[in-house]
């Protein structure tokens, strides 16, 4: 397998690693509120992580390479900012009143935010693994691992509001597996367009853009949503236990 063929295949797999996250879905249990907001909180701790101890660092490494001194931390930061502006800005035009009966309004809005948000997360990580596995196989291994991580609880942001929002599995699936293909979506674009143009400052400005997007997601989307339910206790050892769990990848 060359390693072009490989650089797909991975991407593939990475991406729907995301599929994963909608197991929650078919759990069942007669307290569906703990279920939403153990999975919304656990969701939230590792976007904040990943964003925090993997995104912005990468970022700022991908630019030091090629910018000096303050202003690699300048352009980062100022990537952040845009990236939670753009996601308010898709928060603010999100109609309100979706085409199809919805229970809970609110619920289906952080669903539908987060595939937004995933899906503009996905496309660059698809392009970096792409071109990662292309230059380094193993490099691109250990990237999609990463990747993978991480895009299991990103499936749950997305299925878990969408299914109990809307009670229908087959919206859940159906979003969580539009996000999913964004990944791969990215390997062609890396394949047919990207590899030639795509360098170190834009995946760097890309990388705080989406941490931005994330942290906004995060912050006023997920964690207030789950912390409407009345089960503190459950907010507070799934928020850890989704830190904790991206922490892991550190130790491995």
């Amino acid at each position: 397998m060359n390693s072009t063929t490989m650089a797909f295949v991975l991407t593939f797999i990475a991406g729907f690693s995301t599929m994963l996250g909608t197991i929650f879905i078919f759990i069942k249990s007669r307290n569906h509120d703990k279920i939403i907001l153990s999975s919304l909180a656990f969701a939230a701790g590792v976007m904040i992580t990943v964003s925090i101890t993997d995104l912005v660092p990468e970022s700022i490494s991908l630019l030091n390479d090629n910018l000096k001194g303050t202003s690699t931390i300048i352009i980062s930061f100022l990537s952040v900012i845009l990236g939670v502006i753009i996601s308010m800005l898709i928060d603010y035009y999100l109609p309100d009143k979706p085409t199809y009966n919805v229970k809970d309004k609110g619920l289906y809005k952080v669903g539908f935010i987060s595939m937004i948000a995933i899906i503009l997360h996905n496309i660059p990580e698809g392009i970096a693994t792409f071109i990662a596995t292309s230059s380094d196989i193993i490099l691109g291994i250990s990237l999609a691992i990463a990747i993978a991580m991480h895009n299991i609880p990103e499936g749950i942001s997305i299925s878990v509001p969408i299914y109990y929002s809307t009670n229908s599995k087959s919206k859940a699936l159906l979003y969580t597996g539009v996000s999913a293909l964004s990944e791969p979506f990215g390997a062609i674009l890396a394949y047919l367009f990207l590899r030639n143009i795509m360098n170190d400052i834009i995946l760097g400005i890309l990388f705080s853009l989406i941490a931005g997007i994330m942290l906004q997601i995060s912050f006023c989307e997920l964690i207030p949503t789950a912390s409407k339910y009345n089960y503190k206790k459950y907010f507070y050892l799934f928020f850890v236990i989704g830190i904790i769990f991206m922490l892991i990848k550190f130790l491995i």
